[in-house]
């Protein structure tokens, strides 16, 4: 997937990412309340999650500078 190169674009994705990382969070945990959990399920859903979480870091970072305070 090609990321846009508009900063409105950019933003929708970032939200649309962020919510399916939001939704994995809760699945996982549904999963794993759940015994016994399966595990090879449990793992895909967890890799997926970083997989998001790297794109989201990505896109934020193209967003705007990280300002130190």
């Amino acid at each position: 997937m090609t990321i846009p190169d508009d900063p409105a674009a950019l933003q929708n994705l970032l939200t649309e990412l962020k919510i399916e990382h939001h939704d994995l969070n809760a699945s996982i945990a549904r999963l794993a309340e759940n015994p016994p959990p399966d595990e090879l399920v449990l793992q895909r859903l967890k890799k997926r999650k970083l997989q998001l979480k790297d794109r989201i870091a990505s896109i934020e970072r193209l967003l705007g500078p990280d300002l130190i305070a």
